[in-house]
């Protein structure tokens, strides 16, 4: 498919909105924790020595961790909700995440994960705790008063299990060792709403911002990837030096590898004897470093792992102006898990695959940096990045930003074969995005985006809602608001949030604040709800010389209207129809276009009726919304075309 990219380029620096950085409290936490690594049994034992700083105004008196492993027992909450949900049929095909599917229940001892707590202390003093499978709660002897720290240590052991989702060791698809996501004990995040112990069900990304100083002890033949800057490379040698090297050989039976990360809220690493590594500098940014196992079982040979660090390269610059900047020194493409699973400075990928790197990388920024609670804001994470991916993609493949166009446009408004190359291709960008949306519509199947991730009916409605209906609110924006206007908000967003989590409260107010239009509505009608958008062209009439056009609602959300006329001279009109509950008009985004700003439509009511002083027969077509950003369920009744 030919797709054009056509984007505003909107400088970070240029933005000169007067807003104040929100203050909103966060906790910290400071990770030390030295793992050491028997590859032969599989087990790991480990130290912690957490500090834990709580910045709210609240008296605590529990924590909770998460134990990520402990799912992958037979009989636990991801492998009985796998299995029920494969009961479900759609398509013909059981609902399940095939990489799960009925695998956990089918587990050895020596194949399963466990996560176990030998000990755990606060300032010294041993704490009681108690296990609920995948997360464990600690009732402290003493609270944990405003403003205070505390030192929690605590000495674990766990047994990585074979790879069913996300983490695990030995998977057949990749030949990877070992992929060590959600590894560690993790403490639960406390915010303004209380404490998030999430079960590990399916879906689950929430952490406190803080540093991580881990050191990994393991067989000496094996090479790792990982979450931050390797702090010991001149003893590890391997290209983490400097380019080209080779591991360094060693007297022992293990080696240490010491790695360091700042405010992220995550930790991942992989290790594999047979790992090979890419190291690539983006000017002026950080280093890419792309590890992959190239042996038989795996589908990628050199040359696809050398494409996706010199993408990258290229594709960074892009992504930090539309985006905002990449504030950490590296980052790691990394051979592992099941598919593409993102962690802070790094993530985890069974192949090559150039858009998988990229979606994965795009969460750098909506999830690591501008980090959503996951189980609530699903779409936040996966739509925002799926928009970004696209765009990145296009940019990746060479396709032109608007710029040429928008400036050709200008010199010749009149250039109908121009203007439809611009407004037509558009769309095409997340196109996908837009089908599966509406897939997911004809399918009965929806539930709104305020669903729990993990409580959804259906695994369907889960990923075609955070990904393809999250991906169409971005774009669908830039249809009400404006694509420039848009632009800034998404820059004003990372401005502002990032390192704070927000919420989609955060980002509507936002967005309202920097388009100086009425937003709520917006979230209300396409986030906590499944209406639907249908407007159609209803009927056409000439009346004492005046032109008519009746336009219809069907669907049950309303939206702003942008209806195009064409004429049998080739010349173009623009009705622009506000909202009611919008208190503001788009901006004209093609300015060398006539362009009608009518009054506002009622959300109440169902029809409104536009007119131009031409005579009925001149009018060749009408056409709601032809940049086809607004998700329309039933366009074939959106264009009338007249055969005079």
């Amino acid at each position: 498919m030919i797709r054009v990219l056509i984007f505003f380029v909107a400088s970070l620096l240029s933005l000169n909105f007067a807003h104040a950085q929100p203050d909103r409290w966060q906790q910290r936490v400071s990770y030390n924790m030295k793992i050491d690594m028997d590859v032969v049994t599989n087990q790991l034992t480990g130290t912690q020595k957490l500090v834990y700083t709580n910045n709210s105004p609240d008296k605590l008196t529990r924590l909770f961790y998460h134990l990520y492993f402990n799912a992958f027992q037979p009989g636990s909450s991801m492998d009985v909700r796998s299995q029920e949900l494969g009961k479900i049929k759609i398509g013909g095909r059981p609902d399940w995440d095939t990489r799960v599917r009925d695998r956990i229940s089918k587990l050895k001892d020596d194949e399963i994960g466990y996560q176990k707590i030998k000990s755990l202390k606060m300032n010294g003093v041993p704490q009681p705790f108690k296990y609920h499978e995948t997360i464990l709660e600690v009732n402290l002897t003493k609270p944990i008063l405003p403003n205070s720290k505390v030192v929690l240590d605590m000495e674990f052991e766990a047994q990585v299990p074979l790879q069913v989702r996300r983490s695990g060791r030995d998977n057949p698809a990749t030949g990877v060792r070992y992929s060590m996501s959600q590894w560690y004990p993790k403490l639960c995040e406390y915010d303004r709403e209380g404490w998030h112990p999430t079960p590990y069900i399916a879906r689950e990304f929430y952490g406190v911002w803080g540093d991580y100083d881990v050191t990994i002890k393991i067989d000496k033949n094996y090479k790792l990837g990982g979450t931050g800057v390797l702090l010991n490379a001149s003893e590890i040698g391997w290209g983490y030096d400097k380019p080209g090297t080779d591991l360094k050989p060693i007297t022992g039976e293990k080696r240490n590898w010491h790695f360091s990360g700042n405010n992220i809220h995550d930790f991942v690493w992989a290790a594999d004897p047979e790992y090979k590594h890419i190291v690539r500098t983006v000017p002026n940014g950080p280093v890419i470093h792309v590890i992959f196992n190239d042996n038989p079982k795996s589908e990628n040979d050199d040359s696809a792992w050398i494409k996706v660090a010199t993408t990258a390269v290229h594709v960074l610059p892009f992504i930090e102006t539309h985006f905002g900047k990449y504030p950490y020194p590296q980052y790691s493409f990394i051979h592992g898990g099941d598919g593409g699973m993102e962690y802070p400075m790094a993530t985890l990928v069974s192949s090559a695959s150039i858009g998988t790197a990229l979606h994965e990388w795009m969460h750098s920024w909506y999830q690591m940096m501008l980090g959503t609670n996951e189980s609530l804001y699903g779409w936040m994470d996966e739509g925002f990045a799926s928009f970004a991916e696209d765009l990145a993609s296009a940019y990746n493949n060479g396709y032109p930003s608007i710029a040429p166009y928008e400036s050709a446009l200008k010199k010749r408004p009149d250039n109908t074969q121009l203007k439809d190359l611009v407004e037509n291709v558009l769309p095409q960008e997340h196109a996908g995005a837009y089908d599966s949306y509406f897939k997911l519509v004809q399918s009965g199947l929806e539930e709104p985006l305020t669903t729990h991730a993990d409580q959804f009916n259906t695994n369907y409605a889960y990923s075609a809602a955070s990904y393809s209906k999250g991906e169409v609110f971005v774009e669908q924006l830039g249809y009400i608001v404006g694509a420039a206007v848009r632009d800034k908000i998404l820059l004003e967003y990372y401005r502002q949030w990032r390192f704070k989590h927000p919420d989609a409260n955060d980002f509507i107010k936002l967005a309202t604040d920097v388009s100086g239009i009425q937003l709520d509505w917006y979230k209300l009608y396409f986030v906590n709800t499944t209406k639907t958008i249908d407007y159609a062209i209803d009927s056409l009439w000439e009346d004492a010389g005046v032109s008519k056009i009746r336009l219809k609602r069907i669907g049950d959300m309303p939206m702003p209207i942008d209806v195009r006329l064409t004429f049998s001279d080739g010349s173009t009109e623009m009705c622009y129809i506000p909202l009611n509950l919008m208190y503001g008009d788009k901006p004209a985004e093609n300015p060398g276009e006539k362009r009608t700003v009518y009054e506002e439509w009622k959300w109440t009511h169902p029809t409104y009726t536009i007119q131009f002083n031409r005579k009925l027969t001149d009018l060749k077509k009408a056409e709601i919304d032809p940049s086809k950003r607004m998700a329309d369920v039933s366009r074939k009744n959106n264009l009338l075309e007249i055969a005079w």
